[in-house]
């Protein structure tokens, strides 16, 4: 695979300079440029393409939010912000993943992760002929115990007790589980029905997660195993209902 185009929008100086620190060791990106606001990235990006973006929630003048909104075509994005609030607007608008200040590199490495998994999964997709029909009938199979899927070429067995979550990112879905994730061409609504019913919620509209790893919720965030899990407005009373449910003290 080519190495990933990847720009920096940032208006903290010093943060600016350690995600160029972090893209320039990793092997797998190509820094192409880094900004300090909107309005020079978009400048950049109606000239140049890029695969991934880095970009500040928190900027003067044209927010994070705004500026990804006004894009008709989007790179692969990645929210950086302070605040964890940001977390579910970013996943309504296909944001692969958000970090939080500050940003350690173990915690880079696991986005990085994920957007060279996704960009595998749409090159295979080209290069397969027969990845036009999976997309249409995407492979799946469920029983009571475990779900299968088809990815990478492989067939995988996912006992539903390890699946942490599902979350969406536009036409694949990551199967989050206590042994790794799993990247599969599907779409989370036929996946959300063949999942056991008192198992899993739908927190989100780009999220599904099983109850039993469930281990808190604060504000808009579910803490799910060693993990972070949106909670969108129209779903928070279904979410809140797992909590409440069995016999009063």
């Amino acid at each position: 695979m080519d190495k990933i185009k990847t720009i920096v929008v940032e208006d903290e100086r010093l943060l600016r300079v350690l995600l160029v620190e972090y893209i320039e060791k990793t092997p797998q990106l190509e820094l192409v440029g880094n900004f300090k606001n909107a309005l020079e990235a978009l400048e950049f990006l109606n000239r140049e393409q890029v695969d991934l973006m880095f970009l500040d929630i928190q900027m003067p003048h044209l927010t994070g939010v705004e500026f990804l909104e006004s894009l008709s075509v989007k790179p692969l994005t990645v929210f950086t912000t302070a605040y964890s609030e940001y977390a579910v607007k970013g996943f309504e608008l296909g944001v692969v993943d958000y970090l939080l200040k500050p940003i350690v590199f173990p915690r880079f490495m696991q986005t990085v992760n994920k957007v060279i998994q996704i960009l595998k999964n749409k090159n295979e997709e080209k290069e397969t002929p027969e990845a036009g029909n999976e997309k249409k009938y995407p492979y799946v199979f469920s029983n009571p115990e475990y779900i299968s899927v088809k990815a990478n070429h492989r067939h995988y067995k996912i006992h539903y007790e390890d699946i942490l979550y599902l979350e969406s990112l536009k036409e694949y879905v990551v199967f989050h589980t206590v042994n790794g994730d799993i990247t599969a061409l599907a779409s989370l609504k036929k996946l959300e029905d063949r999942l056991p019913e008192n198992q899993f919620v739908r927190t989100h509209k780009s999220f599904v997660v099983s109850i039993r790893h469930i281990q808190s919720l604060y504000g808009n965030e579910l803490t799910v195993g060693d993990h972070s899990v949106p909670v969108g407005a129209s779903f928070r009373s279904k979410v809140l209902g797992i909590f409440e449910k069995g016999d009063r003290c």
